[in-house]
Formats: C-alpha cells, structure tokens, sequence
C-alpha cells in the first residue's frame, strides 16, 4: 500500500475520533447545564472537562466509547462542588451533581423560578 493511502487512513480515524469527542463534549455540557438550571444553582466555567474514556459495549452489541466529564456548580457563589456525569455514546448512564432543593419548573434565562 502506498504511504500517502495509510496517511489519509489514519487521518480519516483520527478526525473521527475527534469530532465524537467533541460531540460528547458538547452534549456533557448541555445536560450539566440544564442540572444546574433545574436544580437552581450556578453552573461554574460555562464548560465541562473530559476526565476519561474507554471502550465499552453499546446497547445495539457494537463497541463504543463511554466519556466522563466533570464540571462545577456552586449553590451561594462562594463555595465550589464538583459534578460528574458519564455518557456511553450520546446516553447518560451516570451522574452526580447538584440535588434540587426544591422542586421548581425550569426557566428561560431572564425569567424567575417559580416553585411548584
């Protein structure tokens, strides 16, 4: 095989694994954000991080990828906690974060939270 067709190969692999990254990333990021939202806490850094990866089983017997992520919240604006959750491909299989207080609808941003 030529060089150039094992280069173009291994390039097509690792923007794949790339841009699932980042899809990961960014569905880790939305459902942190709407914790924070539904639990009434400030979500910190605007961002979650990847903590780890491995290769795990999907439901439908192919093999996938199961992200962590973490991210911080803070429940007065002083004090930090951390956040995790795990996704296997785009489903959440695991999370622990902020605990909602009480129960309330989720708001748009600009609007106040009522309790139900």
């Amino acid at each position: 095989m030529p060089t150039l067709l094992i280069l173009m190969i291994i390039g097509a692999i690792g923007f794949a694994l790339w841009d699932t990254g980042r899809a990961a990333a960014e569905r880790a990021s939305e459902l942190g954000r709407n914790a924070c939202r539904a639990a009434d806490v400030q979500w910190l850094d605007h961002s979650v991080h990847a903590t780890g990866m491995r290769l795990r089983r999907l439901p439908s017997g192919w093999l996938g990828f199961e992200r962590s992520f973490r991210f911080d919240y803070s429940y007065d604006g002083i004090e930090r906690h951390t956040g995790r959750l795990v996704l296997l491909g785009r489903e959440l299989v695991s999370f622990s974060g902020p605990a909602a207080a009480q129960i309330g609808k989720i708001r748009q941003s600009g609007e106040e939270a009522e309790d139900i």
